[in-house]
């Protein structure tokens, strides 16, 4: 009888421990948690004479202190929206930079809208889970990535657009701590930019133009990020933007660990990376991964938005991890790339310099125009003949 009513008293312990376990590892239970030692904190635009002006002016080529605290917390909320429209003011020429434990290095350089999900210099809704640029038109700019300090933060906007900002509004919704818990990293994002290169032999993708090459190094591939330190990575926005119909996603994605010479995590393609498949242009947003912004031109020729976040699948590292993919299988193609990269480092790092105002300036767009007059020189090519139709 006393083993029944241990072995019962045994279940009932079990039971309650493992329906404590399945609330406190659930995605919204930490909601339930009491925290201790935490006051929530603003610092925003609004007006402080009580007037409407909630908005601050950044002159062109000026540098504005948006947020600046000292001590121990943890930025939780970010929003921004700005003037004028973006059609006017280009967001890939306002630079935001961020500063941890008084650093004089930021651990965040990135053009303001590539780093919410706005590439090249146009506007439209993006939604992700930490990230997302919401109506109208992706204007308001809005962050959820905890972003913690200890001995102080600050967040810089640099005006490089030729132009006033005549309107800056934000919010930064943070938390003051009375101390920081142990092993909290530190948030870091950096963004690349670079045309990339085609080979002498030509853009041999999909064998269009013969056998081809193998990619067994890496070399020549496209940077996403290059890390010191240890942490993990979290995610990634990426731009591509291709002069050519042909599919532009070939190329592996290559996770290079702590050193390894060799990918440690190596991909398929770079669809396949972004959990899609099959040469996809339909919009489609999920709190992880998505194409918000895809080319509505003959084949894949023209811009093409991708985002993936690791929010349950980081990507860890203790020393060092470089991140890059192909562009094009074996590097073949010429595309014009852009990213913004995400991880944690447990300590506050400077990240390398992002290219300037002209090494970010986009590539213009290949038109129907541009088409006909290579069709124009194909024909001389093949001798004018007056019903010449394709090449085949």
């Amino acid at each position: 009888m006393k083993k029944k009513i241990l072995f019962f008293l045994t279940l009932c312990l079990s039971a309650g421990l493992m329906a404590e376990a399945q609330v406190l590892n659930n995605d919204l239970s930490a909601l339930a948690q009491i925290q201790q030692g935490m006051r929530s904190r603003r610092v925003s635009s609004h007006d402080r004479s009580g007037g409407n002006d909630d908005f601050i002016k950044i002159p062109d080529q000026q540098r504005k202190t948006i947020f600046e605290v000292k001590g121990a917390g943890m930025i939780n909320h970010i929003w921004i929206t700005m003037a004028p429209e973006p059609n006017n003011l280009s967001r890939n020429d306002v630079i935001i930079r961020m500063y941890w434990d008084g650093n004089d290095e930021p651990s965040v350089v990135s053009p303001i809208g590539p780093f919410f999900g706005q590439g090249w210099e146009e506007s439209y809704d993006y939604t992700a889970l930490p990230l997302s640029a919401s109506p109208v038109q992706g204007r308001g700019m809005v962050s959820y990535f905890s972003m913690p300090f200890s001995r102080g933060a600050r967040i810089e906007i640099e005006n490089q657009a030729g132009k006033d900002i005549n309107a800056f509004y934000y919010f930064v919704d943070y938390v003051e701590m009375d101390k920081m818990p142990a092993n909290t990293g530190r948030f870091h994002a950096w963004y690349n930019r670079k045309l990339t290169e085609a080979p002498q032999t030509g853009e041999n993708e999909w064998s269009t133009l013969g056998k081809p090459g193998a990619n067994t190094t890496g070399k020549d591939n496209y940077l996403i990020a290059d890390i010191k330190g240890k942490g993990h990575f979290v995610g990634v926005n990426y731009y591509v933007h291709s002069p050519t119909p042909m599919w532009y996603g070939e190329g592996d994605d290559m996770f290079y660990i702590d050193g390894a010479e060799k990918p440690t995590l190596l991909g398929t393609g770079t669809e396949d990376y972004f959990n899609t498949a099959w040469c996809p242009k339909t919009v489609y947003t999920h709190p992880y991964f998505g194409y918000p912004r895809v080319n509505n031109d003959a084949g894949w020729l023209g811009r093409t938005h991708l985002y993936r976040f690791h929010i349950t699948d980081p990507v860890y590292f203790e020393k060092a991890l470089k991140f890059s993919i192909e562009h094009g299988h074996n590097n073949v193609l010429t595309l014009d790339l852009a990213s913004v990269a995400y991880w944690y480092q447990s300590q506050a790092a400077g990240v390398p310099a992002i290219p300037d105002k002209a090494g970010r300036k986009p590539m213009p767009f290949v038109d129907f125009i541009d088409m006909h007059k290579w069709r124009h020189e194909w024909r001389k090519n093949k001798g004018n003949d007056a019903t010449l139709w394709n090449n085949r």
